[in-house]
């Protein structure tokens, strides 16, 4: 029987493809409010998955827009007490599944009370979280049981490219959404050896740029579901101290794209190559693809916006099967429960 957590990615195609249609009039009027108010700064609050998510929106923000974002320590504002002046105007992103949690909530609530515009992606629109923020752009994902988030990520990162689309006044983003639920469908498709994983003690996830929120997010999954001492990494990051960690056969995941950060990373990889690192890359691109050890092909690439989507999905079922390999249930991860609430 297959999992929840299969399920439900299986299910992130349909997830998105509701979202683009049931959020465009809220996405396309605040969008069009933005863009004669552009903000100052940029806030985002999340925790856990839904914090990746928030760092693919500043990616997303800081590249395409030179809006300036900033990720709030929700923890300065509950346990400290102290709120950091923001210039006026400014806009507030809350990441959420559940919008539950105590410290997103009153981040959301104190900023608002200053005049800042507040928006919260979150699956349950009756939560409090939703409540509490000025705009909500639902995820439409629907209950999600299994304790790892898979649609539900999908669909915050879906929400945030479709509402850079029409902030961009180019059309070429806008143009390519409509193929979105069926690329993430193919993606669920790739297949590969992870043998070399199913006894590994530690693995590292590297990305760079678009691809480093998603590289943290397979991180936690494999740690969440496989139980496996994962790190996500920037590339960047990676060569400025962890490189030193590597030993012969070392495994190491690549989550490559085919963007400004392409040339660079096939630079990398191939010394890594020459190591002895063995080197697991999921990819559309076959001059990556061609590097791997375990190459990982990814159907198709849309845009360098959408296409860590399809990396996400692709390696969700992946993920789920690495944790059957090593004997776990990934949908019963030890200590962890569904909602987190985190004061």
């Amino acid at each position: 029987m297959a999992s929840w957590m299969r399920q439900e990615a299986e299910e992130a195609p349909w997830v998105v493809e509701r979202l683009l249609r049931e959020n465009a009039a809220e996405v396309k009027g605040l969008a069009a409010f933005l863009r004669r108010r552009p903000p100052g700064l940029v806030l985002t609050v999340a925790r856990g998955s839904s914090a990746h998510a928030a760092l693919f929106a500043k990616y997303l923000l800081e590249a395409r827009l030179e809006w300036p974002v900033l990720s709030l320590a929700p923890s300065v504002l509950t346990l400290y007490r102290a709120r950091p002046k923001v210039p006026y105007p400014a806009l507030l992103l809350a990441f959420s599944q559940s919008g539950e949690s105590p410290d997103l909530l009153e981040a959301v609530q104190a900023y608002r009370r200053a005049g800042v515009l507040t928006v919260a992606l979150v699956n349950r629109e009756e939560s409090p979280l939703a409540r509490a923020a000025e705009v909500v752009l639902p995820l439409h994902a629907g209950e999600e049981k299994a304790v790892a988030a898979t649609k539900s990520f999908l669909a915050m990162l879906a929400a945030t490219v479709h509402l850079l689309a029409h902030l961009l006044e180019e059309p070429r983003l806008r143009e390519r959404l409509p193929a979105l639920p069926e690329a993430l469908h193919r993606a669920l498709g790739v297949v590969g050896d992870l043998s070399p994983l199913e006894e590994a003690e530690g693995l590292f996830v590297l990305g760079r740029g678009f691809t480093f929120p998603i590289a943290l997010e397979a991180a936690l999954k494999l740690k969440e579901v496989a139980a496996l001492h994962a790190e996500g990494l920037s590339l960047a990051e990676f060569l400025h101290g962890p490189l030193a960690l590597l030993e012969e056969g070392f495994p190491l995941l690549a989550l490559v794209q085919g963007d400004e950060a392409l040339e660079g990373f096939l630079e990398v990889l191939q010394g890594l190559k020459a190591q002895g690192t063995h080197l697991l890359v999921l990819s559309p691109e076959p001059e990556a693809l061609a590097l791997a050890h375990t190459p990982l092909a990814l159907p198709q690439a849309l845009a360098p916006e959408l296409d860590p989507l399809l990396l996400a999905q692709a390696f969700y079922p992946l993920a789920e099967a690495l944790a059957r390999a090593r004997g776990l249930d990934p949908d019963r991860p030890r200590h962890l429960s569904k909602v987190t609430r985190t004061r």
